[in-house]
Formats: structure tokens, C-alpha cells, sequence
């Protein structure tokens, strides 16, 4: 099973002689690993070799489960970036919410990481090798893709702390030494115009460049109604240099550098159930949509959007006989900055601003043996390096008093409820609650570092038969601090002390420790009323106090650091079972470290802090937050951060190979111990761990060429999920239940058909389907408000035709969504509207026409 590499002047060679196989061999999905690097291409007729497992092996022998995506599929199917992936990727999913930058990476059910840069992905994206940590910067639209690879299952082995669900692979093509290149420009509905183009060629004998960038710009597909103005648009791009420089056959340095802008209105959101709250919405002149999938929304601001994300990576690789060492540095800078209406509506109530800023180093190194013996080994060692700094605030519009008021009047039965009458009993300035202005202001910032080494060794006692153990020891740190102001008055105003301290004691009693010095009997009969609402008429207005003052931490009692380690490891065994058969078995663990609550919602964990009854402070039980006397008013538990994931599969494949068919199989058992789930509640974030989180399945992947013009593929994804235990979610007890938004079936398929002309000229017919079986979105009991029946199938039909001719140039028409499929994209409670549920609706049909040149 052994295959022997080549050098790069060979590699050079064989690139070029293999480009014409590639096309018509190379499968658009297939199983296979890969590390970053190019691929060694075909060494005859029948082989194709990828680097598998960070070293390179035929795709028959690779021993995992990965979906690999190649630039010809991305072309024709006209993938532009990895939310397009998930079409042809079955066991990969991909959630877009509240804006461009926010989106999550799934894959067999497992991942997180969106809308909190204090999260870790569950899923890897490494682009040409290089990590990318936060979900925004990999967004960028797609340029000169080589191939894309989806491993699924855990895969901390070789991929460290961030890839315990899996990872994304995206391998771009490196400098040619021969001059060529192309353009490309396209026209599609929406106004969306598009440009591509890459250039590459020697500069000496010994270097070669190339440059390759994009533009993409669009009409949004939705329209803010009341302000006439377009959302859900495209206007990002991307541009990048890079050298390769091979002063000799055993030396390569590929230096790139690359730079893409996101400047975007997105996203549109409707409603599915219009709650109590909404006719105080149409009371203060506001609207909501209410019409789902017509993709008119209601805002009293157009979102903004803008993301810079930047940086520059060297990779030398470098041989001497059979030993090979690989490094990999980078330094990349990410810049994303939010303004948006967060309630959803037309009535200016609450928006907020947010401004991120990531700054990551990374340096990877490995050595890798090829002997001609039976043992072979990888040993590396990683480091990471990253600091995260945050400002964000929550600004109260002029329609949110008015709008309260109006649910207090509804809650109360008191139609002449105002907040003057409040402010007036609770000793506040006149018209301070809900004041137009700031709610919230907070700056966050973490540093995190991490070190790992690990390595794999491969042991063939017998010919076919490879055993393999791999190893993994991380170490990571995180130091973080937070801090924030709570601008409103009544937030900051504990109902049951205000009663205490203003009814119950007329001003004798105003701190906690004058409360604690009272006989018990006193204590428990002013605790008895102040917690009656029949006796206390505040306790109806705790409902408005949506963002209490923050505990910045570190502060006495909490440190603001998390120390995590790990060891991990992998054990497979492989075997050939004939030429065109081969089979693994393979158990592995995977690792998270801790994550961060980098948001207004995080709160001292229980135990560090005991709330008393209604957020009391007088009756708050004996803590270390409390006896510290850094308690603020109105303060709760909930999560700073959440503890690290382990996971465990156990995979079984088997991998087939004939003339015109190829059938891969994989079966899985995996699961993730403490998962960190992260969950929106309507007000704010609740981060934790989920107790066991398992899913059981099989990964089916197949295809077919019956005659040379002709290719079918066809894969399926089958998930069984259940939360073995959580016991702690914003709902309850969810042990024994199906997690939500995970499909029991993923199919993804496709047909090509290549007409050859006798001139040289070809017509490259197109058309994929992608399926996701119907499935509730959320898990039961979420959103809390309204009915859980909120359901999602998808059935996605993609198609393009393209004329190429003889002489490079190429013309072509595809369609995304070719049949209009509508469906709920997520649901969410809505902001500061008990009983609304909002979610996203599924983008419509787009199409266009494409003219490209290569030359």
C-alpha cells in the first residue's frame, strides 16, 4: 500500500501531464483527507493520490470519510463560496442568521461557533493550510479552487483543538511555471454582476507568480418595505498574489498574501407566529412581516455589514531522501464590524453596533518519513497565538418607552400604565426608563495561546495490512476580560430590595448587611411580602428589565482564565482486501478547549454566585460573589464560559474502485461529551455544556461513468441523533430527545454530460439535487415561544450548461435553485417579543450567464 512521492520538479511535471485525466477522471465527490497541499496528481492511468492523513496516499487508500469537491464541480456548478458547498457536500451544513458574517459550519449534526468570537468552531476551516478561527474570515467567494475536502468525524489528531466535529479543506491551485490564466464575467438576475480572473506564470527559472481575484456585486433578493431599500445583497471581493520559489528539486517556498472586503445588508427576517407583543408594535406606528416567503421585512435602519479580513502565509517544504519537513506560518488580521435593528420590526426599538477585531499567528511544523520498510511516521508540532478585542452596545430607538408602555398596559389590565408613575414610585428621574439613547455598552477581550504536538506511525507487518496510531497533546490558555455598562434605570433597580428598603422599612433598611443584622422573623416576614406579588406590584415590571448591570470580571472571586490540556489519539487498521477493494476500522477522540461568553449575557457560574429570590440581594444566600461585596444589582447566573468537549467515533469503511464505478462506505459512531451548546432565549445568550450529545449513521458515496460522456454521483448521509444528557438547556431537561435542525436523511446527486465535437469543441451539461429530509428545526421546547412545529425540508436543484471551445474561450448558463424550493432557513423567539417567533426564509431562484476565457 505503499506509494512512492515525488519531488517537485517531478510534481511540476506531473501536474501538467495530468490535467487532462483530472477533468474527465477525477470524481467531483469522492473519500479522501487532505492536509493542505497540492496534490501529486496521477502516477498512471488509474490512480489518483491526494495528501491523506498530512502525507500522500491514493484516494482508494485514504482510511476516512471526506467529501472532496473539485475546482471543475466548483466551476460548473458555480459554488461560490462554502455556503454554496453544503449542495454537494451531504454530511456538511451551513447556517447563515443575522448577517454575512455570521455563520455556522456543521457537519453530522456537530458545530458551533457563530455570533460569539469567544466560541472555538467545532468544525476547522483551513485554507492552503492555514487555520482560519472565526467563521467570517472564510466567507470570501471562491478563487481558483483547486478542490475542496469535507473530512467528517473528529479529527484533533492532526488537526488540533478546533476540528473535534470535523474540518474544511480548501486547496487553492499554486504558481505554474508555464504562462496561462483566465477571465471571467457573468450577468445573472437580482443585477448580479460578476468578475473573476487569475494570471499565473515564471518569473525565472526557479519562480513563478500568479495573481487571482473576484468581484461580486447584487440587488438584494428581499426589500425593507417601509424604507424601499434592498437586503440580503451581495458587494464583496477578494484579490491575492502568490510566489513559488523551487531553487532546487528538494526545496519549495510558497509565499501568498490575500485581502477580501464583505460590505453588506443582510439578512431578511419574517415572522411565523405574531405574538401578544405585536399589535404594541402596530400601536407605536411599527410593522411586521407577516407573509413569510414574499421576502418583504420591516426595519427602521438598513443592516450594515463589513468585513476585512486579511493576511499573508509562507509554506516551505523541503526533502532530503526519505525525510520530508513541512512549515507553515501565518499571520492573518480580521476586522468585522455590525450595525443592525435587532427587533425586526419597522419601530425603532432597540439596535445594536458591534465591532470585532481577531489578529491570529499560527506555526505549523512536521517531519515525515517515506521508507521503503514497514514503518513510516509524522511528527509535528503546532502553535497558535490570537487576541480577540470587542465593543458592542444595545441603543434604545424613540418608539421603545412608548411601545413598553403599551405592554404594560396589557400586562397590567391598567390602561393607564405609564412609566412616569414607576419612575415616580422608585424614587427615578422622570422619563430615565427606556430613554432614547444607550441600553448597553461593553468592551471584551481575549487572549488566547495554544501548543500541540502530535504524530502518527504507520506499521505494515504484511503486505496490505496497515495499522496506525496517532497522538495528539494540547495545551491551551485563554485569558479574558469583560466589561459593561447598564444604562437604563429600572434594569438597575432591584424590585424586591427597592419594596424592602422604600415600603416595607421606609429607608431604615437599605443594604444588605443592615438586612442580615435583623432578627430572622423580621428577615423572613419582609421576605414573605417583598416577594408576594400580591403585596409587592413591582415584581410585574421585572420583565422589562432586559439587561441588568454587568460583573466585570476578572474581579475578585473569578480570574478570567481558563487552563485546559488534552491527549488524544487515533487507532486504525486498513487493509487491502484486493486490488479494488479496500476496508478500515478506525476508533478516534477528538478535543475543544474552553469556550468563552464574549457577550452582555455572560454571568458568574452557580457557585461563584446563589441568587436570591427575584435576583435579591438582601435575601441572596451566603457566595463568594456575595460575601465579596461585588455583587450588582439584579445579577444571575448563567455561563462565562463553557468547559471542553471530548469527543469519540468508531468508523467502519470500505472503499471500491472498478472501471466506471466507485463506491464508498462509511459507518459511524460518534459522540461529544459536553458539548458546548450555545442557544438564544429571546433576551440573550445562554452558552453551557450539553452533558452527551451522540449521533449513529453511515455515509454512502457512489459514482458511476456507464460510457466515457456521461458521470453520475450520487451520495447519502443517514444521522440518528439523541442528547444522551442535557439536563441544563434554557428549556428544561432535553435527555433522550432528538437535537433539532439535524436531518435524518442528506442526498446530494448529480449528472454530467460531456458532448465532444469533432473540432475540439465540447457542451458540458449539469444538473445536482440536494435533499434534506423533513425535520423539525429546533430541538422540542425552543423557541420557547409558541408551538414547537416549525419544520424544514429542502429539495435544492442546481443546473448549468456550458459551450467550451477549442480555443479556450468558454460560454455557459447555470440556475441555483432552479425550482424555487421555499423553506425556513432557522426560528428564533423574538427580541423583546414574548410569544413572536421570527426566522429566516431559504434564498429564491437566482440565474445567469457566464463568458470565460482560459488561456
Amino acid at each position: 500500500m505503499k506509494f512512492q512521492s515525488t519531488g517537485s520538479a517531478g510534481r511540476r511535471g506531473l501536474l501538467l501531464a495530468s490535467a487532462a485525466f483530472a477533468v474527465a477522471a477525477m470524481p467531483s465527490v469522492a473519500l479522501a483527507q487532505d492536509a493542505g497541499e497540492d496534490e501529486a496528481e496521477v502516477a498512471d492511468g488509474n490512480l489518483i493520490v491526494v495528501t491523506a492523513t498530512k502525507r500522500e496516499q491514493t484516494l482508494q487508500e485514504t482510511p476516512i470519510s471526506v467529501s472532496v469537491t473539485s475546482g471543475e464541480t466548483i466551476e460548473q456548478a458555480q459554488i461560490r463560496d462554502v455556503l454554496d458547498l453544503q449542495t454537494v457536500a451531504p454530511s456538511l451544513r451551513v447556517s447563515q442568521l443575522q448577517n454575512s458574517s455570521s455563520s455556522t459550519f456543521i457537519i453530522r449534526g456537530f458545530g458551533n461557533g457563530d455570533n460569539n468570537f469567544g466560541i472555538e468552531p467545532s468544525v476547522g476551516v483551513f485554507i492552503d493550510g492555514v487555520f482560519r478561527s472565526r467563521s467570517a474570515s472564510s466567507l470570501n467567494d471562491l478563487a481558483n479552487v483547486q478542490r475542496i475536502e469535507v473530512l467528517n468525524g473528529p479529527q484533533s489528531t492532526l488537526f488540533g483543538k478546533n476540528a473535534s466535529a470535523g474540518v474544511i479543506s480548501v486547496v487553492t491551485r499554486e504558481p505554474q511555471f508555464e504562462f496561462g490564466g483566465s477571465i471571467e464575467a457573468g450577468y445573472g438576475n437580482y443585477n448580479d454582476i460578476r468578475l473573476k480572473g487569475d494570471v499565473t506564470g515564471p518569473i525565472t527559472d526557479t519562480i513563478a507568480f500568479s495573481v487571482d481575484g473576484s468581484y461580486n456585486k447584487r440587488d438584494g433578493y428581499a426589500t425593507i418595505v417601509n424604507l424601499n431599500e434592498d437586503v440580503n445583497d451581495r458587494n464583496r471581493w477578494t484579490a491575492r498574489g502568490q510566489l513559488l520559489i523551487e531553487p532546487s528539486n528538494d526545496l519549495s517556498i510558497r509565499l501568498i498574501g490575500d485581502y477580501s472586503k464583505i460590505d453588506e445588508a443582510c439578512c431578511a427576517v419574517s415572522t411565523l407566529v405574531a405574538g401578544p407583543t405585536a399589535p404594541a408594535i402596530f400601536g407605536v406606528g411599527g410593522a411586521l412581516s407577516t407573509d413569510f416567503f414574499s421576502y418583504d421585512t420591516f426595519l427602521n435602519r438598513v443592516p450594515r455589514n463589513e468585513v476585512d479580513n486579511y493576511g499573508g502565509s509562507a509554506q516551505v517544504n523541503w526533502s532530503t531522501g526519505p525525510i520530508s519537513l513541512t512549515s507553515i506560518t501565518a499571520y492573518r488580521k480580521l476586522k468585522n464590524f455590525v450595525d443592525q435593528d435587532v427587533d425586526f420590526t419597522s419601530a425603532d426599538i432597540v439596535s445594536e453596533i458591534r465591532d470585532q477585531r481577531v489578529k491570529t499567528f499560527t506555526q505549523e511544523l512536521r517531519i515525515a518519513s517515506d521508507f521503503d520498510g514497514p514503518l513510516n511516521f509524522l511528527l509535528g508540532g503546532f502553535f497558535f497565538d490570537e487576541k480577540i478585542d470587542q465593543a458592542s452596545q444595545l441603543n434604545v430607538g424613540a418608539a421603545a418607552r412608548p411601545f413598553f408602555t403599551l405592554l404594560g398596559r396589557g400586562l397590567s389590565g391598567n390602561p393607564t400604565f405609564n412609566f412616569n408613575t414607576v419612575e415616580g414610585a422608585l424614587g427615578l428621574a422622570q422619563n430615565s426608563v427606556f430613554s432614547t439613547g444607550p441600553l448597553t455598552s461593553e468592551v471584551y477581550a481575549m487572549d488566547n495561546q495554544s501548543w500541540s504536538v502530535f504524530g502518527t506511525v504507520d506499521f505494515e507487518p504484511v503486505d496490505g495490512l496497515v495499522l496506525t496510531a496517532g497522538f495528539n497533546y494540547t495545551d491551551d490558555k485563554k485569558d479574558f476580560a469583560l466589561a459593561g455598562q447598564a444604562f437604563d434605570e429600572l434594569a438597575n433597580v432591584n424590585l424586591v430590595d427597592a419594596f424592602i428598603t422604600r415600603f416595607l422599612t421606609g429607608g431604615a433598611i437599605t443594604t444588605r448587611a443592615q438586612f442580615q443584622s435583623l432578627p430572622a422573623a423580621q428577615q423572613a416576614a419582609l421576605a414573605a411580602a417583598a416577594t408576594n406579588p400580591a403585596v409587592n406590584p413591582f415584581l410585574g415590571l421585572a420583565g422589562f428589565q432586559f439587561q441588568p448591570p454587568f460583573l466585570a470580571i476578572p474581579n475578585a472571586v473569578e480570574d478570567g482564565k481558563t487552563r485546559d490540556d488534552k491527549f488524544t489519539y487515533t487507532l486504525r487498521a486498513a487493509y487491502e482486501l484486493n486490488n479494488n477493494l479496500n476496508a478500515y476500522i478506525s476508533y478516534a477522540t477528538g478535543y475543544k478547549a474552553s469556550s468563552i461568553n464574549l457577550s452582555r449575557d455572560s454571568r458568574p457560574i452557580f457557585g461563584d454566585f446563589v441568587p436570591g429570590p427575584g435576583r435579591s440581594n438582601f435575601l441572596a444566600p451566603s457566595s463568594p460573589i456575595t460575601n465579596g461585596g461585588i455583587a450588582v444589582p439584579n445579577l444571575n447566573t448563567g455561563s462565562r464560559f463553557a468547559g471542553p468537549e471530548e469527543a469519540k467515533v468508531w468508523e467502519v469503511g470500505l472503499k471500491g474502485q472498478w472501471p466506471g464505478l466507485s463506491v464508498n462506505l462509511a459507518l459511524f459512531d460518534q459522540s461529544l461529551e459536553g458539548f458546548q451548546s450555545f442557544l438564544f432565549t429571546g433576551t440573550g445568550f445562554q452558552l453551557n455544556n450539553a452533558g452527551k450529545q451522540s449521533v449513529k449513521g453511515f455515509e454512502l458515496d457512489t459514482r458511476i461513468q456507464p460510457v466515457d460522456a456521461l458521470v453520475f454521483t450520487f451520495a447519502a448521509t443517514y444521522l440518528d441523533p439523541v442528547f444522551d444528557s442535557f439536563t441544563d438547556s434554557p428549556t428544561g431537561d432535553l435527555t433522550g430527545l432528538r437535537p433539532g435542525g439535524i436531518p435524518e436523511w442528506n442526498l446530494a446527486t448529480s449528472a454530467t454530460y460531456t458532448h465532444e465535437f469533432d473540432a475540439g469543441h465540447r457542451l458540458i451539461s449539469r444538473v445536482d439535487y440536494s435533499h434534506e429530509s423533513n425535520t423539525l428545526i429546533n430541538t422540542n421546547g425552543l423557541p420557547t415561544a409558541g408551538p414547537n412545529n416549525f419544520k424544514r425540508e429542502v429539495n435544492l436543484v442546481n443546473a448549468s450548461i456550458t459551450l467550451a471551445l477549442e480555443n479556450g474561450l468558454e460560454v455557459g448558463a447555470w440556475a441555483r435553485n432552479l425550482l424555487n424550493d421555499q423553506h425556513i432557513l432557522t426560528v428564533f423567539d423574538g427580541v423583546a417579543q414574548a410569544g413572536t417567533v421570527s426566522g429566516y426564509p431559504s434564498a429564491p431562484r437566482t440565474y445567469g450567464g457566464i463568458v470565460r476565457y482560459k488561456f
